[in-house]
């Protein structure tokens, strides 16, 4: 099995809808650290599992300079974020998207999925 891993940053906006009171519900933004994690059995015809520039700027071109609220279906959480990579990605099967130094969320694909 191969394995690759891309690391990139992103700045963007959010805000968070939550069933309680805290600061995150207010428009805010951070700059964004996502880690993107690809597997192959195989090699594609150019020798590779994914192309790096090809797995930042399918993320990037989306997600970068934006208020999340506006692009994302979702709560824009670190956790749906996560989940959101790896379903962008070909061969992706785990994501970590950091959103301030100590908070991090990572979703891995279960193997049973």
């Amino acid at each position: 099995m191969y394995y690759i891993e891309k690391t990139f940053e992103i700045s963007a906006s959010h805000r968070l809808s939550l069933d309680y009171e805290s600061k995150c519900t207010r428009l805010h933004g951070h700059n964004w650290r996502i880690t993107v994690c690809c597997r192959a059995r195989e090699l594609d015809a150019n020798g590779m599992v994914a192309d790096f520039s090809a797995v930042k700027e399918r993320i990037k071109k989306q997600l970068d300079h934006a208020n999340l609220n506006e692009v994302l279906p979702f709560n824009p959480t670190a956790e749906n974020m996560a989940r959101w990579c790896v379903e962008q990605i070909p061969n992706c099967y785990k994501a970590t998207v950091q959103e301030s130094e100590g908070n991090s969320a990572t979703y891995i694909v279960d193997e049973e999925d």
